[in-house]
């Protein structure tokens, strides 16, 4: 099982060169990929109607992924990068399909494209995009940057995209991965149709949150969930990618059980997030990769 690290987005600050070393030290200590979370806007949360649920607030700093991706494939020579989870529906898929291939181009082949629908009405309205219907429009976005990765010319006559006759170049060297993320049966059910895979998480620990860290036997029951519902759908299992996650927060000794728990439950890969715990800034979150890279003998 390959194990990466989530980006700290909210914690490593604005210094392209403190982002260049925590990207350059996790390739260098065997890290297999950096997954970066995704907010365009930061929204204040009071005196909402409907109100914002979600842990980010406009005091959270998040670096947008796909150029930070791009910044970073220069930067790096293997390690891969997911997004997880970009917010398709709030984005024009056209532009997203070029970006994605734009960053597949640079990088070697080395993105993976994790999305979701989320949670922040206030940042869809603002980017112009509808909020209620996000779930069933992603559904053809899919179907549209596929299309649009794979064909010189797509002619498309969707219920909320047009393409008359019109592509991107460059295209990607190879398919870009989608993996769907999410917590509701809709977004497992959704994945085991359409996606190549599913970003699983953790709630609690470390995420914007003092909660204890959920079991990772939750994980996996999940993970077994998603691939049955993979098999009901009449498609490979063993070619599905279950992604999961490890907390820092936890210590060694959890990370090792956590790791021989995904393992054994089929998961190709797992990223460790080091966020709220305390670190700030680039050399904490680099002390914090040396440290599990040490006790999980990454190498």
């Amino acid at each position: 099982m390959d194990i990466g690290v989530v980006f700290p987005q909210y914690e490593i600050g604005a210094d392209p060169a403190g982002v260049r070393d925590f990207a350059q030290a996790a390739e260098g200590l065997g890290f297999a990929e950096i997954l970066a979370f995704d907010h365009v806007l930061g929204a204040e949360h009071d005196r909402r109607d409907p109100p914002l649920s979600g842990p980010y607030t406009e005091e959270h700093e998040f670096h947008e992924p796909l150029v930070l991706f791009a910044y970073l494939s220069a930067l790096t020579e293997r390690i891969r990068f997911t997004t997880g989870v970009l917010v398709l529906p709030q984005r024009q898929v056209a532009l997203v399909a070029k970006q994605a291939a734009q960053v597949a181009v640079v990088s070697g082949g080395r993105l993976r494209l994790g999305i979701g629908v989320g949670w922040n009405h206030v940042e869809y309205e603002a980017l112009g995009s509808r909020f209620t219907d996000r779930g069933a429009r992603s559904e053809e976005q899919v179907q549209v940057l596929r299309a649009l990765w794979a064909r010189d010319i797509v002619d498309l006559d969707g219920r909320w995209h047009r393409i008359d006759r019109a592509g991107i170049r460059p295209r990607p060297p190879e398919p870009i991965p989608i993996l769907f993320g999410g917590l509701s049966s809709v977004a497992y059910e959704r994945a085991a149709r359409l996606g190549d895979g599913f970003l699983l998480t953790r709630v609690g620990g470390g995420h914007v949150s003092d909660e204890p860290t959920e079991p990772v036997e939750n994980l996996v029951a999940r993970g077994e969930e998603i691939r049955g519902l993979v098999r009901s759908n009449g498609r490979d299992e063993d070619a599905f990618q279950l992604a999961g996650r490890l907390n820092y927060r936890d210590g060694a000794e959890a990370w090792m059980r956590d790791v021989e728990a995904l393992e054994a439950g089929h998961f190709a890969s797992a990223t460790v997030n080091m966020m709220s715990n305390d670190l700030q800034g680039p050399g904490a979150h680099i002390g914090a990769l040396e440290r599990f890279a040490r006790e999980v003998d990454l190498r």
